[in-house]
């Protein structure tokens, strides 16, 4: 934790080492997680890929990105969170390298994959960080901005990209990521301080698998994990790519129009994620229950996705910004599960949660073309098929959400 002994100045630096450069990543990953909103019907068009095929692009990023929560849980209690973020950016570099230089489905395929692997612990790197330096009642508000940070990135993925691709064309823009990348690797390792965790430094190997295991069979786990499946991994999959299909073929909206609403959605997603940084503490020193804000927040949002499916064209354009900003809340679930465990698990517990999370996202956004193409090839119209679709992923978000209430009301909270 931080020493009692700094002056203000001393402690504003390691605040803005800290802070900055964990943020300047998380920005990041969360720009090449939903840049294919925009950049996607620019690659079908370009390379004619159909929304199956469109789909499975999105979705290598997903999937990388969760096949490396358990190892990353690891390798941040070994080697601290400066090493591993900065050289998984690098790979992330290569990855946008190899999207943009990619022909085909395989290579733009690789190179997603690739990027997913390299930003997965941007988030998870933040929050070790933060844990390392920073004293408890400062978490909140700390996870708070640097996931504001990422609505920041999520922000920027819409308008202002589709702004850039009147101006360049896409691949000159990927390019442009890669060369921000490496300058955000550099810069994490050599300005972020280290901070070694002896406790967990120690801990050998199978010590550390044993604490997966004790992770992935504990009831408090189970109880969030199917919302973070088809809640968070479900509203990543829509974000990072059907939104926009949707908006077109269910609304009819034009390219700027589309990323337009997006920008909305990603402006509500901000607010709700500085709503946490500033209020979460204060909340809860309150008595205010996390716990129950989450399932109010993951209530609305079920509430507001059944309008949306059933009725598209009814307030939508309100409609989508305020399932963000519920969106943004379902972040909570990361705090909620840690709460279960002792400190040296909570890592863990945190990429196990995110393993799921990514699980879903990866899933059910080629799941959703998919079903899509197999619905059209029966004769369905578009629009129809879309709404089918979604329907299907929000028949599972309604047993995720009655999942969470009777496993609340079975562990009694």
């Amino acid at each position: 934790m931080i020493s009692s002994s700094l002056d203000r100045g001393q402690l504003t630096r390691l605040y803005l080492r800290l802070f900055l450069p964990f943020a300047a990543g998380y920005f990041l990953s969360y720009l090449y997680r939903t840049a294919n909103a925009v950049i996607g019907p620019v690659l079908a068009s370009e390379l004619a890929l159909p929304d199956n095929a469109l789909g499975l692009l999105t979705s290598t990023y997903f999937l990388a990105f969760g096949a490396a929560q358990l190892p990353l849980g690891i390798l941040l209690d070994r080697f601290g969170p400066r090493r591993v973020e900065a050289l998984l950016l690098l790979i992330a570099a290569s990855g946008t390298l190899c999207f943009a230089l990619a022909d085909g489905l395989a290579g733009l395929a690789a190179g997603r994959a690739l990027i997913g692997l390299g930003v997965s612990a941007c988030l998870m790197a933040s929050l070790k960080a933060f844990a390392q330096w920073f004293p408890a009642e400062r978490h909140a508000s700390l996870t708070g901005w640097v996931m504001a940070a990422g609505g920041l990135g999520a922000l920027a993925a819409a308008k202002p990209l589709e702004f850039a691709l009147g101006f360049a064309n896409w691949r000159s823009i990927v390019l442009a990521l890669a060369v921000a990348t490496v300058a955000v690797a550099l810069l994490l390792w050599l300005f972020v301080p280290d901070k070694k965790d002896e406790q967990t430094h120690a801990a050998g190997l199978g010590q550390q698998l044993a604490g997966v295991v004790q992770v992935f069979s504990h009831p408090h786990f189970w109880r969030y994990a199917p919302m973070g499946f088809f809640f968070t991994g479900g509203f990543m999959a829509i974000q990072g790519l059907w939104v926009s299909r949707w908006l077109m073929v269910l609304e009819g909206l034009d390219a700027a129009a589309v990323a337009a609403r997006l920008t909305w959605i990603s402006v509500a997603m901000l607010a709700g994620f500085l709503f946490m940084g500033f209020f979460a503490t204060a909340l809860v020193r309150r008595g205010v229950s996390m716990a129950r804000l989450y399932l109010q927040a993951m209530s609305v949002a079920t509430a507001i996705f059944v309008l949306i499916v059933i009725q598209p064209d009814f307030a939508a354009y309100l409609l989508w910004p305020v399932l963000g900003a519920c969106f943004s809340l379902s972040n909570l679930s990361y705090s909620l599960v840690a709460q279960a465990f002792p400190p040296t698990l909570s890592g863990r517990a945190t990429t196990a949660l995110n393993l799921l999370i990514f699980a879903g996202a990866f899933g059910l956004q080629w799941g959703i073309g998919i079903v899509v193409d197999a619905l059209r090839a029966t004769g369905l119209e578009g629009g129809s098929a879309f709404r089918l679709t979604f329907a299907l992923l929000l028949g599972g978000q309604l047993l995720a959400l009655a999942w969470l209430v009777l496993a609340s009301r079975r562990q009694g909270s």
